[in-house]
């Protein structure tokens, strides 16, 4: 990854065995400084834009895709704001599945929770049926039990529906994957002024 390149250099005591004097140093590199996009950049949509990650694609490939350099992972991941690779960027199928079974393993296929389906009442028109007034949204979570009075009845008493499915497991899983593969990465005109801002955060100031 081309960001360990970008961190500064510090003079660090050397305690390797091999050393003969306490005045003897390591050039390393400081793991600890941290950098970010700026706050006040993240809502300007006019300088990112949207990228699906596709299946199986790590970091390393969106950014040979997305700015022509494999190294570049490190902007794409900091643009993206994804702080842990590993919780953050979405699996693919067999490595999605596996971690699945691992943390549902028979019940993988049990219902998480309930959700709405969509309801709309109708209208007749000419013999003609057709949808009218959305009633319902379809993906609210409710509980299993819950009820709504059917649209376009008279006898509201007994005509109540249970417009709810049951989520499993895996849907979850899926679900939540798939979220994580809608990303925003900074456009290709700002790259440049981007990493000069990085790199001028990065530089120490000389000290005493």
């Amino acid at each position: 990854m081309g960001y360990f390149r970008e961190l500064p250099d510090v003079e660090y005591q050397n305690f390797l065995s091999s050393s003969i004097s306490s005045q003897s140093y390591l050039t390393v590199k400081n793991l600890f400084r941290r950098n970010k996009l700026r706050d006040d950049l993240q809502n300007v949509f006019t300088i990112f834009d949207k990228y699906e990650i596709q299946q199986g694609a790590r970091p390393d490939n969106v950014a040979e895709e997305f700015y022509g350099d494999a190294e570049l992972d490190w902007v794409v991941l900091m643009t993206a704001g994804i702080l842990n690779v590993r919780d953050e960027w979405p699996l693919d199928d067999r490595d999605l599945y596996d971690y699945c079974y691992e943390v549902h393993g028979d019940k993988l296929n049990s219902v998480r929770y309930y959700e709405t389906t969509e309801v709309r009442d109708t209208r007749v028109e000419n013999g003609v049926t057709t949808p009218n007034r959305l009633i319902l949204p379809a993906g609210k979570r409710v509980d299993k039990d819950f009820e709504i009075y059917k649209p376009n009845t008279s006898n509201q008493e007994t005509a109540k529906e249970n417009p709810v499915r049951g989520v499993s497991n895996w849907e979850y899983e899926v679900k939540r994957n798939d979220n994580k593969r809608s990303i925003f990465l900074l456009r290709e005109d700002y790259l440049q002024q981007f990493l000069n801002d990085i790199r001028e955060i990065m530089t120490y100031a000389k000290s005493s």
